[in-house]
Formats: C-alpha cells, sequence, structure tokens
C-alpha cells in the first residue's frame, strides 16, 4: 500500500483527492495540507511514500516546498498535480526535486498509474506537458556527462534497477552507483528519480510519456 500526502489549497479539491484515493485499496491517505508549509510540516510528520502536490498556494506554494523538502532529503516522491503547464511551471517543479507533473483535468486511471510510478520512483509526465517539451530545442548534453552516465540514466528511465542496469552493462553495482552520483552532481539533483526527470525536461534522454502500469 502507498501511503499519500495531499497538497492542495483549494478544499473541495482536496476531499476530492482524498476520497478518491482513500477508495482504492492500493493507497492509505495519512493527511491533507492547505498549503506548501503545512505539507513540508506534514510530509516529516507523516512520511508518506508520496505527496500530490499543487502549484499555486498562498504563501509557501509548491516549487519552494519541493525545494525544501529535497534540500531536507526527505524520501517522499512528489507527483505535481495542477492545472498549468506552461514551461515556467513544469521546468522549475521538475529541477525542484518533482518525480512527476501531472494536469488537474487527467482521468483517475492516468492518476492512478502516474501515482504507482512515481511511488516507484519513475519519472512521469502528462503527455501534453511531455508533448510541449519536445517541442523546445534540445539542449546538447553537457561535455561533463560522460557517455556511461547517460548510458546509465537511460536504463534507469527505462525501469531498472541499479543492480539490473550493472548486470546490463557488465559492471559492478556499486560501479553504477559512482556513476549515478556524479551525474546527480553535474545535473544538480540528489535522486535518481530526479536525475531522469531533468534529463528528460532538458532533452538529453527521449521522452516516456505514459506511466507505466
Amino acid at each position: 500500500m502507498i501511503t499519500v500526502l495531499v497538497a492542495d489549497d483549494h478544499p473541495v479539491v482536496r476531499s476530492g483527492l482524498t476520497s478518491m484515493f482513500s477508495a482504492d485499496p492500493r493507497f492509505d491517505v495519512l493527511g491533507e495540507a492547505a498549503d506548501g508549509a503545512e505539507a513540508v510540516a506534514l510530509a516529516q510528520q507523516l512520511n508518506p511514500d508520496l505527496i500530490l502536490m499543487d502549484l499555486r498556494m498562498p504563501g509557501t506554494d509548491g516549487v519552494s516546498a519541493i525545494r525544501e523538502l529535497s534540500g531536507l532529503g526527505h524520501p517522499a516522491r512528489i507527483l505535481v498535480l495542477t492545472t498549468f503547464d506552461t514551461d515556467s511551471d513544469v521546468l522549475p517543479a521538475i529541477e525542484a526535486g518533482a518525480t512527476g507533473y501531472l494536469l488537474k483535468d487527467a482521468p483517475r486511471d492516468e492518476l492512478f498509474r502516474a501515482a504507482i510510478s512515481a511511488a516507484r520512483g519513475e519519472a512521469v509526465l502528462a503527455s501534453g506537458v511531455a508533448a510541449r517539451l519536445m517541442g523546445r530545442t534540445r539542449q546538447p548534453v553537457p561535455e561533463n556527462l560522460s557517455a556511461r552516465e547517460l548510458e546509465i540514466l537511460q536504463l534507469v528511465a527505462s525501469g531498472l534497477t541499479n543492480r539490473e542496469a550493472a548486470k546490463e552493462l557488465f559492471i559492478s553495482e556499486a560501479t553504477v552507483k559512482t556513476h549515478l552520483l556524479h551525474a546527480y552532481a553535474k545535473l544538480g539533483v540528489n535522486d535518481r528519480a530526479a536525475a531522469v526527470a531533468v534529463a528528460y525536461t532538458r532533452g538529453y534522454l527521449p521522452l516516456r510519456t505514459d506511466p507505466q502500469q
């Protein structure tokens, strides 16, 4: 069962998401937050697996909350759930550490699939958001991001664990971890999901638009 925290400033939206997820046996909603500051506080108190995070909230907004949780090293995955899909909304959220980005008009089944994928640490993007990002000019891969690091990021993006990636490349699991840590530092992120998400948004990896079942 995936434990969930819902963060949204609209009471009706919070109540609707809580009811929807609570009705599904795969999820357990631990609490609700009305703004980013409350989301950070409850995340530390309740330790959810997944946070459904709105972006535009009074006081501490979603991106600031995501950035704060990343800075604290909190293990919760964060799935942004918002009505906004502009570059100025998407990119800061992903680069702050969000695992996925979905729009509020997504069908229930798509939302559940995205939540499950995000909880696994898989980077997921709404199809409309992915289409927007694909329309951007691809940025060249930084010279300091090695071919091996990019290769490992691609395997991680496809859903492989560190052990499976090591087996695929005929190297040790420790070597995979070392390459990933170097990639995190170069991309300015703290974990594998954020590294994959940033690599997607910057055009270093081909985008996957559909959450895995």
